[in-house]
């Protein structure tokens, strides 16, 4: 099977390794027209804080994978990047893709931001005609199996996600967050998720730093405690109002919290990155009063749902073997798809041929003409409905190959 998955995750790669190699939607363009130009068929990439990882589809998978691995050095000007790379081919880098669609390959099992972010990366390939026939097919299985998880399973029931985990791994560092001054920059999907979560532990005021303030307005009504301050007032915010927690999750390529621009803190503060590439600078760190937690510090959080959620990926394992021998049994069957075509073509020509004929010889008028049609087109369809169905049924593969080889010999096609 010509699929493979190249990239890097949480797996095997710290957020230092992580953000070297992720993907802004220009970047993503930019990749995509390369590996096209370099003879790759199809090309899907998904870039999460988590994942940086590239989906190809191509004749000559191996090569493919050697041009991908050349292509992260390359394209992000990091040497030694190679030996964080993992690939993955054929059935394994199906499976790959629908447990990571499925959220059980996430730092959160179960976690539901991963399926709309697979979503979007395939829209985003469909868009560029990097997405064609087999990936088409592949990511909106994996994206129907992903829902159907949900569903049966009710893995995601439990309010866990990665802006959930940040807030009680500062509720573990603090003791309460009740009352504590916050400042958010950025509102993302994942501070919009982290707004939620602040509602329950009753915090005191929610400073919300944002390039624009229309997303402001869109969520002002539902919350009582929260004032917008401009984006560049963020350091201003920081040195005069008494601030607990700094929450950051940006799309930005850079810091958003620098070392050298930030005021003497006198009291301690929490800062917690939940972005990729990261927020802010992790030496401040070893400042007066500062601590800093990132992504890769939720990891070592033990949630007490995470044994009900475990046993639950069990039964989403049994539901992705079922979908996955599916779609390979499509990729299988679609193979002789090109028989199938020529097949009807053929058919199309000789009716075509046929009615010519007939309207030369005889003067029909358009209804006695548009009735021999469809009884002609009927007629042929009639005579190759069978064979089709029964080699599309054939489980063996080599011998269904054998018979589409046999029917182009016979029919000329």
């Amino acid at each position: 099977m010509n699929i493979a998955v190249i990239g890097i995750n949480h797996n095997k790669a710290s957020i230092n390794i992580r953000e070297k190699v992720s993907f802004t939607d220009s970047k993503k363009i930019d990749a995509i027209n390369i590996l096209l130009d370099k003879g790759i068929d199809e090309i899907v990439i998904i870039s999460t804080c988590n994942r940086s990882e590239i989906y190809v589809s191509s004749k000559n998978i191996q090569n493919s994978i050697s041009i991908v691995k050349d292509f992260y050095e390359e394209f992000f000007e990091c040497e030694g990047i190679k030996s964080y790379l993992f690939d993955k081919k054929g059935n394994e880098a199906i499976e790959h893709l629908f447990e990571v669609t499925s959220g059980l390959d996430s730092v959160v099992i179960g976690e539901d931001q991963i399926l709309g972010q697979v979503r979007d990366a395939h829209e985003f390939s469909m868009k560029l005609g990097a997405s064609k026939k087999l990936f088409n097919k592949l990511f909106r299985d994996a994206i129907t199996t992903a829902k159907e998880i949900k569903t049966k399973t009710k893995i995601s029931e439990h309010p866990l996600s990665i802006s959930y985990i940040g807030i009680k791994l500062l509720k573990e560092k603090i003791g309460s967050l009740q009352g504590k001054n916050i400042l958010i920059i950025g509102l993302g999907k994942m501070n919009l998720l982290t707004m939620k979560h602040l509602e329950e532990e009753h915090v005191g005021k929610i400073y919300i730093a944002n390039r624009s303030i229309e997303k402001f307005k869109e969520i002002q009504s539902q919350y009582e405690n929260i004032e917008w301050v401009e984006y560049k007032d963020r350091y201003y915010i920081l040195e005069n109002n008494h601030i607990d927690i700094v929450i950051s999750a940006t799309s930005a390529p850079h810091l958003v919290i620098k070392r050298e621009n930030l005021p003497k803190i006198n009291s301690n503060i929490y800062f917690m990155d939940l972005a990729l590439p990261r927020d802010i600078d992790y030496n401040i760190n070893d400042m007066e009063n500062i601590e800093v937690y990132c992504i890769d510090d939720l990891k070592e959080l033990q949630d007490e749902n995470d044994n009900i959620r475990v046993q639950l990926a069990k039964d989403a394992y049994e539901i992705i073997k079922e979908k996955i021998d599916e779609f390979i049994d499509w990729e299988d069957t679609s193979a002789i798809d090109p028989t199938i075509k020529s097949l009807n073509n053929k058919c199309v020509t000789i009716k075509d041929d046929t009615l010519d004929y007939i309207y030369r010889k005889i003067d029909l008028t358009n209804h006695d003409k548009k009735i021999v049609e469809k009884m002609l087109t009927s007629a042929l369809k009639r005579v190759i409905r069978e064979p089709i169905i029964n080699l599309k049924q054939l489980k063996d593969k080599e011998k269904r190959e054998e018979y589409a080889k046999i029917v182009e010999e016979l029919f000329e096609i």
